[in-house]
């Protein structure tokens, strides 16, 4: 939005360039017989000049002032327009409080809209006395020259004329400089955000990710904590992730489990400690050489309003008119099948924002994202609950498939449900941001520990 509505200052500064030029000729005629009549002109309309400047500012400040109620009212529009929110609108009967909110918060702005109008309309009133008042004052001065004879009519009309258009002209300039003013005010935002720069990184010369992975991912003493926070997510962790190796990661929520898969994948860089990849810290990697030999597939998947095809070559865009390599990801995942019942297979949109768009059952679109990660080809394969929405049944079948597919390949996956979480060779247990517990399932069980008690819990509910 910044970028569009600021095209106008382009526009402005050309129009500039053009007042200028015809103000300076019909400034010099009016020079020419008197360079009081000028200086008298200009001054009159330099008041009305600094008014629209001082308010240009005013209202500035206030559409910064109001930045947060405004995103507060796009964030009420798409509540009351989504289809997500839908059910819950209705059946907890949220419309009237939704609008009374908007309404309020609307109001609100035009309110303070209004009073900055009208206060910056009193003042340009008050100063277009001024520069009516030299305006004609010009004309005055003409009029009484001729009267006394020192002009003759033809100078007469050749002054009025040209005071009428420097007059116009000269009130152009200036108002053409108040709204550039305005609209760079607007635009310091924008190149202040044109300059912000990620924080993560490749550094220069940094290396290719190996191929293939000889040792694997190692974390030692890693610490995290996210920007803004004084809480640890990670504090002082230290394991390991060999090739071939399937880890499934367990823990209560906000106990650091996605972040691990964030510092593996380099969304984040630790606050203390290290990474390690075959030995070598992730960050002397390439980042985005790194990132293609890795596959993840979060809990809160993109479902993109695109067709089943495309939906399922963002996983690797190269791949996107390779239909084979689609056709296998999605076979793999046990996607091929939901898509092979869409009228148009993997040529259907998917999702309602366009016509003819079919939406999708929540575990048909995780199967979808899983082939995402299966069409990367990646030696590490990552699942962070993205089968949260498919029945027990269908998620076993999806993992029983996973672990499958990662024969020889490293696999982390995290999930609730120890029906899945049994089958990798090692379980970690997170609590706190640290490990308390590691071991395959038995081995786990039979300690009687944390993990044992979480399993307990969780079968119990199904007897």
């Amino acid at each position: 939005m910044q970028a569009t509505d600021r095209l106008g200052m382009i526009q402005s500064i050309g129009r500039l360039f053009q007042q200028i030029i015809t103000t300076a000729a019909l400034s010099a005629a009016i020079l020419w017989y008197s360079p009081w009549l000028l200086l008298l002109l200009v001054a009159c309309l330099i008041p009305a000049f600094l008014g629209e400047s001082h308010f240009a500012f005013l209202n500035y400040a206030l559409n910064f002032r109001q930045t947060p109620v405004k995103r507060e009212l796009d964030y009420l529009r798409q509540v009351g327009g989504s289809k997500e929110a839908a059910k819950e609108l209705k059946l907890f009967g949220l419309n009237s409080f939704l609008t009374n909110r908007f309404t309020s918060l609307s109001d609100e702005i035009l309110a303070q809209n209004l009073r900055l109008s009208r206060s910056r309309l009193i003042a340009a009133s008050l100063l277009s006395f001024l520069s009516t008042g030299g305006y004609y004052g010009a004309y005055v001065w003409v009029i009484y020259k001729t009267v006394t004879r020192q002009f003759n009519v033809d100078q007469l009309v050749f002054l009025t004329q040209t005071i009428m258009n420097a007059s116009n002209n000269i009130s152009q300039i200036f108002s053409t400089l108040s709204s550039i003013a305005d609209q760079a005010l607007f635009l310091t935002d924008l190149l202040a955000f044109f300059e912000m720069r990620p924080t993560v990184v490749s550094k220069p010369n940094a290396l290719p990710a190996p191929r293939p992975i000889i040792s694997g991912f190692e974390f030692r003493n890693v610490s995290f904590r996210y920007p803004g926070t004084e809480r640890k997510v990670l504090d002082r962790l230290n394991f390991r992730l060999e090739p071939g190796e399937r880890i499934a990661l367990i823990g209560q929520n906000g106990q650091g489990k996605t972040t691990i898969v964030k510092l593996m994948t380099r969304l984040y860089d630790p606050s203390a400690g290290q990474i390690l990849l075959d030995g070598v810290d992730l960050r002397d990697y390439n980042i985005e050489d790194l990132r293609k030999e890795i596959g993840a597939i979060f809990q809160d998947f993109m479902k993109y309003e695109m067709t089943a095809r495309e939906n399922i070559a963002v996983g690797r865009i190269a791949y996107l008119d390779d239909t084979n390599r689609i056709v296998s990801a999605a076979e793999q995942s046990l996607a091929d099948g939901v898509i092979m019942r869409l009228p148009r297979h993997y040529e259907q949109m998917l999702g309602r924002r366009f016509e003819g768009g079919v939406d999708l059952s929540g575990g048909e679109w995780q199967k979808i994202a899983l082939a995402r990660a299966y069409l990367r080809e990646a030696q590490v394969l990552i699942l962070d609950e993205p089968t949260a929405a498919l029945d027990a049944r269908a998620e076993y079948e999806v993992f029983e498939r996973f672990n499958e597919l990662t024969v020889g390949k490293m696999a982390l996956f995290i999930s609730h449900r120890f029906s899945t979480v049994r089958m990798a060779e090692r379980i970690i247990v997170l609590e706190n941001g640290a490990i308390t517990e590691e071991g395959n399932h038995e081995r786990l069980v039979s300690r009687g520990g944390r993990y044992a008690e979480m399993f307990e819990l969780q079968a119990a509910s199904y007897r």
